[in-house]
């Protein structure tokens, strides 16, 4: 019998994560990186998320541009409840949150005609050949011409050895029948078990027990959703393109930045089979399969225009960075499908120290002339790999931030509230960026204590510590419980020294303390 869930897991809730590739700063930056116009951030910008789940990267993303103006919609109204719950928390006004179907969402009432951005992740390739119909008539329907569209899914050829891992869990699972999360398990078990047997599955494909073990390790509520659905499909980059050009889109390019620099990811004869290819689609599914690629982050554009020079030139001059990481833990390395390559420190030296006192825009820093004498080639190269490991982020403009920051303290004082009680929220806004920023549960507990009046790493030790025993929960370190209170307060005390070191610094620069 059909039901309202159309086989996608709904008795447990997914995970309560920030997703990067959402952020509009980041999407633009881009189409920046590609020389093409991009909706302006800061602007008063329509976005909407198709199936956010939990909702936290969407009321993140509504407390950082408070300018702008949020829908969302899920089809599990447990997880619009919980959105909801945090949105009103936060004193959000500017997003609203829908349980409507993805068939339906077009005509649901308070919509705007039309979306500047229109982003689902982690929804493409677990919902059925009908929803995605759906879907790419409501972005025909709501997307401004210009505007920008965010997907993520599986991708071939990279899932193809993995795939019947997949199938023969999600078989199990349903043989055992009740609640999803009973299933895992014993799914898991079932897997071992085939393995011991030397299935020859498994002997055909060695690396899948390098796979199978680090699956193990993940988050069984992310293993349900992402094992456990009815629905669960794989594409090539191009069967997506494919669909996308109906709504008259076309790839702008990936949101994951590092997979885009082929020098970290193509060796020179991949390259040069690379730059024979002049089709758009051929091209970018050939790249996957040179680096056999099983998940994608792919931006498509409505309307693509490419700035004129000095447009552009003057867009890059604008575009202000901000370190996430402390600049003493920023390797000068970074990993790519050809494994770990080192980063020239005569390029990312100077880039990386005059980025350590604070946002600055490429303006700023080309004041410098170390940095100016790069040259504009390897500065954006640069930046793109700083950006795509996660160290750099493409920023806000500095206009409004007192206003932004007004709405990012009342956020990350909710989420601080939650983390009392539990570590689900590990991210905190930032007025600077416009996006998110990892922050655990200690180190949000720190902060709480910070914010309340406690000046020394001591005393936020000791805060976390009162929280944590009066929960009767102890600290595991290296696999081991520490079962004292002295134990456990010196862990917290060393955990607090290095916060105050290394973390707040950069959590004060991009305003979230």
């Amino acid at each position: 019998m059909s039901t309202w869930t159309s086989g996608y897991v709904a008795d447990i809730g997914y995970t309560h994560g920030f997703y990067r590739e959402l952020t509009p700063a980041l999407l633009r930056y881009l189409a920046l990186t590609r020389g093409q116009r991009a909706p302006d951030v800061g602007a008063g910008l329509d976005y909407c998320e198709l199936g956010c789940g939990q909702g936290f990267s969407v009321n993140l993303l509504a407390a950082t541009n408070p300018q702008d103006r949020f829908h969302a919609t899920d089809f599990n109204p447990s997880q619009i409840s919980g959105a909801r719950a945090l949105a009103a928390d936060a004193g959000l006004s500017n997003i609203t949150f829908h349980d409507t179907a993805f068939a339906d969402f077009a005509d649901a009432p308070g919509l705007p005609d039309s979306f500047d951005v229109i982003a689902l992740h982690g929804i493409w390739s677990w919902i059925s050949a009908e929803n995605r119909a759906a879907i790419v008539d409501f972005i025909a329907r709501k997307l401004k011409v210009g505007g920008l569209v965010y997907v993520s899914y599986n991708a071939l050829p990279g899932w193809a050895a993995a795939a019947p891992l997949r199938h023969l869990m999600y078989l199990h699972g349903k043989a055992k029948g009740g609640p999803t999360i009973g299933r895992m398990e014993p799914a898991l078990k079932f897997v071992e078990a085939m393995q011991a047997s030397n299935a020859a599955y498994f002997r055909a494909s060695p690396a899948l027990k390098d796979r199978f073990e680090k699956l193990k390790t993940l988050n069984h509520n992310y293993l349900a959703h992402e094992y456990m659905n009815d629905a669960w499909s794989l594409f090539y980059h191009s069967e997506v393109a494919g669909e996308m050009s109906a709504a008259k889109l076309d790839f702008l390019g990936s949101a994951a930045l590092l997979e885009g620099v082929d020098a970290i990811n193509l060796t020179a004869d991949q390259q040069q089979v690379m730059a024979g290819i002049d089709d758009p689609v051929l091209r970018e599914t050939v790249r996957d399969y040179m680096t056999n690629q099983q998940f994608r982050r792919d931006v498509f554009v409505k309307g693509p225009v490419q700035l004129a020079p000095r447009a552009a030139q003057e867009a890059w001059l604008d575009q202000r960075f901000a370190l996430s990481t402390s600049r003493a833990d920023v390797p000068l390395k970074v990993t790519g499908s050809q494994g770990e390559a080192a980063l020239q420190a005569e390029v990312y030296t100077p880039l990386l120290d005059g980025l350590a006192g604070g946002p600055k825009t490429v303006r700023d820093l080309v004041a410098d002339p170390a940095i100016a004498g790069l040259g504009g080639a390897r500065l954006q190269q640069a930046f793109t790999v700083l950006v795509g490991s996660g160290h750099l982020q493409p920023c806000l403009p500095a206009k409004d931030e007192a206003r932004r920051a007004k709405g990012t303290k009342a956020f990350n004082r909710a989420v601080i509230e939650r983390a009392l009680d539990g570590a689900d929220l590990a991210f905190l806004a930032s007025p600077v960026t416009g996006g998110g920023v990892t922050v655990g549960r200690f180190q949000q507990l720190f902060l709480k204590a910070l914010f309340d009046g406690k000046k020394s790493p001591d005393e936020w030790a000791s805060f976390v510590w009162q929280v944590l025993s009066a929960q009767n929960q102890r600290i595991l370190k290296d696999g081991r419980t520490l079962e004292t209170a002295e134990e456990n307060l010196s862990e917290l005390k060393v955990q607090a020294d290095t916060f105050s070191e290394k973390q707040l610094p950069v959590l004060k620069s991009l305003q979230v303390a």
